[in-house]
């Protein structure tokens, strides 16, 4: 529900302002950075100015897009794995008290534990490339899903709960009538951290893996150009990554917003 003022002017609107802030800052920064680069005349093989970055990335593009669509792939899977494997969890969770204080520190463990210390491994077991690098992703990933919807499942009003005992509920009613509605708002917030951090699982698998060819990817990009020294290049594969991350969360934003936004305050009042 839109509950914006039509009368307000055009740039104290706050959707206008939600874009026109952040590009004005975008802009004051690349000023910045141009500045630095010649008034210290920094040499191109140290820091490159953001116009010969662009000039590489557009010089570049078709084995710099190639390999961005291989670490989106990547990403995706992941992504889409840790969401199925982390529902289910916290659906087992919310079971029982007993299985989530036994299993709990177990998923605690797979977010303290650094990738780069068990990827190796991981690609050893797993021989399918394309499979190792999604299962060393999904595990990055999959802490937010678990940890967000198990408190979203948790998190119902009392009231609501005494209300469904007392008609006599039974534990799948209360689940889908009760729990997953309560849960939504946790759960998206959980999809939002899980997608930035499955891109992030993405590339730091691809460094450890140090796949090349075809099925290169943005990191193994980066890893090129620094070996080559080639710094405008690696700066052109990092904005990659970094536009590949915004684009990700606007879309869990607006997937929250689609699903939240006629009827949970959260979106409500952003209107």
């Amino acid at each position: 529900m839109n509950t914006s003022n039509p009368n307000t002017p055009f740039l104290k609107q706050p959707r206008v302002q939600r874009v026109l802030y952040p590009a004005l800052v975008a802009i004051a920064l690349v000023a910045i950075w141009h500045g630095l680069v010649v008034g210290l005349e920094l040499p191109p093989y140290l820091v490159p100015s953001p116009g010969l970055m662009m000039e590489t990335l557009i010089k570049e593009w078709s084995t710099l897009f190639g390999s961005l669509l291989i670490t989106m792939k990547i990403t995706v899977l992941s992504f889409v794995v840790a969401v199925v494997i982390g529902v289910l969890i916290s659906f087992l969770f919310v079971q029982s008290r007993l299985i989530e204080t036994a299993l709990f520190p177990y998923a605690v463990l797979l977010q303290v534990t650094p990738i780069v210390a068990i990827a190796p491994l991981i690609i050893i077991w797993v021989k399918q490339p394309t499979a190792s690098l999604v299962v060393c992703a999904a595990l990055v990933a999959l802490f937010p899903i678990i940890s967000n919807t198990t408190l979203g499942l948790r998190s119902i009003d009392p009231d609501l709960q005494s209300y469904f005992k007392m008609n006599r509920a039974t534990r799948g009613q209360m689940l889908w009538r009760l729990r997953i509605p309560s849960a939504l708002p946790y759960f998206f917030g959980g999809l939002r951290i899980s997608s930035g951090l499955a891109l992030i699982g993405a590339v730091v698998a691809e460094f450890v893996a140090g796949t090349g060819g075809t099925n290169a990817g943005l990191a193994y990009q980066i890893l090129m150009a620094g070996y080559q020294l080639d710094i405008p290049r690696m700066f052109a594969a990092l904005l990659l990554i970094s536009i590949a991350g915004v684009f990700l969360f606007v879309v869990m934003a607006w997937l929250t917003k689609i699903s939240l936004g006629s009827w949970h305050a959260s979106e409500i009042a952003q209107d």
